[in-house]
């Protein structure tokens, strides 16, 4: 006799979380046994699969598809850079400030672009994120539209040894892009989790159920630019200088983001991963060929579109349904013994 039992593991999930914390303690120890080239490459893919799984999260989940999220990068950016050379804080404790100044900010931002829809509100997104630009690059004392630089004594309250100075930053982006992950995923199998994935398949149909969508919406969009703006703070704590341009890059830290996420798989925990994995793979062995490369990301990024709607991992669900992390219930058949 057999009976249904819902889960929401699956055999290859079961073994696919260890592996992964795994995986996370190996780097964990890669100041041990990586050259600093390795722990920059490392901690700048930490980095983008941070932002890959935030804006999956408001894009794939929450139906908030933005295109200006480079506005609290930037925010992140400046927020580490003024309470560093001002305040002469250690600037690893300024990240954790820069997330809760982007959440403050986030929230009159959300009030205004949320009065708009679709196209409209992807447009004003970026209209914020050009108006924040514009508005620091007035900041004479950062800089203005030249921008500043770390001075190397306080780079030094840190720690002494550029040796460490280098490890603790590669721990930071491994926090943080690791953090990124397990928070969407915890979030996802939550009870705001199952509301986002009733707003997700129909907005009319879960209002009615009693979901409160706006308030959800907020809290998910203030929640990423708190992790936006402390992943922001991080990029320019390891480049040591900031300027409006590269602080607010639309290319830098949306486009990109959105190619990964597109190609992975939105709407799901694996598709920002193998996103990320898979453009910095692609930039390794085409970056020399100029704008061709260029060409050849978009190009590809059209062909998967046009082949899976739902990005690569999509393309694997739909053909093996395979989940390595899965955030929904299914029900399986077991059999009884007796």
């Amino acid at each position: 006799m057999s009976t249904l039992h819902v889960t929401r593991s699956t055999p290859l999930s079961r073994i696919a979380l260890p592996l992964a914390a795994l995986l996370v303690l190996l780097l964990a120890a890669a100041p041990w046994w990586a050259s600093t080239a390795t722990l920059r490459l490392i901690g700048e893919i930490m980095i983008y699969l941070s932002l890959a799984s935030l804006w999956n999260l408001l894009a794939g989940y929450t139906g908030l598809v933005s295109v200006g999220q480079h506005a609290f990068v930037g925010l992140g950016g400046y927020i580490l850079f003024t309470v560093a050379l001002y305040l002469g804080w250690n600037p690893l404790l300024a990240i954790p400030l820069a997330g809760i100044t982007a959440a403050l900010i986030a929230v009159p931002v959300a009030r205004l672009v949320f009065r708009l829809n679709g196209a409209y509100f992807a447009i004003g997104t970026w209209v914020v994120a050009e108006v924040f630009r514009l508005s620091f690059a007035q900041i004479s004392s950062l800089g203005g539209g030249s921008g500043s630089s770390l001075p190397i004594g306080i780079m030094k309250a840190m720690a002494e040894s550029k040796a460490m100075r280098e490890s603790l930053i590669y721990w930071a982006a491994l926090a943080l892009g690791t953090g990124s992950v397990v928070f969407v995923y915890l979030l996802l199998r939550s009870r705001i989790g199952l509301a986002l994935t009733a707003i997700r398949d129909n907005e009319t149909a879960s209002s009615s159920l009693g979901i409160t969508i706006p308030r959800i919406k907020l809290a998910v969009y203030v929640g990423v630019a708190a992790v936006t703006g402390m992943v922001g703070a991080l990029i320019f704590l390891q480049k040591l200088r900031i300027a409006p341009d590269a602080a607010f890059s639309a290319s830098d830290w949306t486009v990109l983001v959105i190619f990964m996420v597109v190609i992975g798989g939105i709407g799901t925990i694996e598709g920002p991963i193998i996103g990320t994995l898979l453009f910095f793979v692609l930039r390794e062995f085409l970056a020399d060929l100029g704008t061709l490369y260029l060409m050849i990301l978009g190009a590809l990024a059209i062909l998967i579109m046009m082949a899976s709607p739902k990005g690569l991992w999509g393309l694997v669900t739909s053909r093996t349904g395979l989940s390595l992390f899965p955030v929904g219930y299914r029900v399986e058949t077991r059999g009884d013994q007796g």
